[in-house]
């Protein structure tokens, strides 16, 4: 009697840590368990006039204001030092709209509220506070690398002429690959003008995860893009010539 009442309390107390590490797993799941299976979340109302919209910046903006890192910036010993401003936040809304940061960027779910900066009064440092949305992420909880790359790249263009380039128009981005070595691939990229005039030139290296098997390929390739493969059709090449490609089946 004394063995069946212990395995009955193993098997209670089996299956109590079982459902309290589920929970737990559920509630707070590690890093690559929301990498290969995302949380399904709905995004904020699109349209930025709307009152769920209002209330969504407004919270960020409570968040913003709160952080503590930036209550402690703020109560530095040198704190006179530095001024405080909000860039795109009296932004003229016939300026706004052509503008990338400050336009198509700009809303719930993406840049919600105005970036805050500290900067020295004599400009020669800055810090910045910025909320990066869901909606700007490349691979889902992961926000895109090119996103802050712009964001540096304007954040570094204040603290050095206080200004953004003048003339925008269409560009040409020109990538090959380099070399291949198992997971590991390099490829160079080039962005042009129509002219031809190379405005700017990089080279990058990029490490597939060892789960990559597990993730979602196929809505990978979708969001890329791929040739139509139920037809031949030419493949045009970097160089503006076109070879033909014997097509497979899916």
């Amino acid at each position: 009697m004394s063995n069946v009442l212990l395995r009955c309390g193993g098997i209670r107390a089996s299956t109590t840590f079982s459902l309290a590490a589920y929970t737990v797993g559920a509630l707070y799941p590690p890093p690559i368990a929301t990498l290969i299976s995302p949380r399904a979340a709905s995004g904020p109302s699109l349209d930025p006039n709307s009152p769920a919209a209002h209330a969504y910046t407004a919270s960020i903006e409570a968040q913003l204001q709160s952080l503590p890192l930036l209550q402690t910036h703020r109560s530095r010993s040198d704190a006179d030092e530095w001024y405080e401003t909000r860039p795109y936040f009296n932004f003229p809304e016939e300026r706004r709209v052509n503008n990338l940061t400050a336009g198509a960027l700009r809303g719930p779910g993406k840049l919600a509220t105005a970036p805050l900066i500290r900067s020295r009064k004599d400009e020669s440092e800055i810090i910045a506070f910025v909320h990066v949305g869901r909606g700007l992420c490349g691979h889902d909880g992961i926000i895109h690398g090119g996103l802050l790359a712009t964001l540096l790249d304007e954040t570094l263009a204040r603290t050095a002429i206080n200004n953004l380039p003048e003339k925008v128009g269409f560009i040409v981005i020109r990538t090959k690959l380099v070399q291949l070595q198992g997971r590991k691939v390099w490829v160079q990229g080039y962005v042009e003008d129509t002219n031809g005039l190379l405005l700017t030139d990089a080279k990058a290296m990029f490490v597939q995860p060892k789960y990559a098997k597990l993730l979602n390929t196929a809505a990978n390739r979708q969001a890329m893009g791929e040739p139509d493969l139920t037809n031949d059709i030419p493949v045009h090449l970097a160089d503006g010539n076109t070879t033909e490609v014997e097509m497979r089946q899916r």
